[in-house]
């Protein structure tokens, strides 16, 4: 019988610890290129919108945002937080997958289209069917 430890998980060769005790602009070196520009220009919206995001916590309030653009840094795993997707909020947890991601990638703008059978007069065969 083989026993396998479950891997924990890195990024970027750092560990979850080590990720947690980093700042936003350090964390920045282990992005990819776009996404390390963007957290270097708006450092100081993402370091404000954790603090907001920690103060609503520990006041066992929702965390609810409009701000699709903020890129994932490792002080949010764990947060739960509401994502607004431009019709209702989508509910959200951060795990250390999304790292380096946008919060707007996990709530999509678009639903999935469901067909379904054709109306009265959509067809040839359906035209002349009485209408109830």
């Amino acid at each position: 019988m083989i026993i396998t430890k479950k891997k924990d998980f890195t990024y970027r060769g750092k560990t979850m610890e080590e990720l947690q005790t980093l700042e936003v602009r350090e964390f920045a070196k282990y992005l990819k290129s776009r996404s390390r520009r963007t957290v270097l220009k708006n450092f100081q919206d993402i370091e404000k919108f954790v603090n907001e995001s920690k103060e609503k916590i520990s006041r066992d309030k929702k965390i609810k945002t409009h701000k699709r653009d903020i890129v994932i840094v490792p002080a949010m795993i764990g947060m739960k937080m509401q994502i607004y997707n431009g019709k209702t909020f989508e509910p959200v947890e951060i795990t250390g997958e999304m790292l380096g991601h946008r919060l707007g990638e996990f709530a999509p703008t678009k639903k999935r289209v469901q067909h379904g059978s054709a109306g009265i007069g959509a067809t040839k065969g359906s035209k002349h069917k009485a209408k109830k």
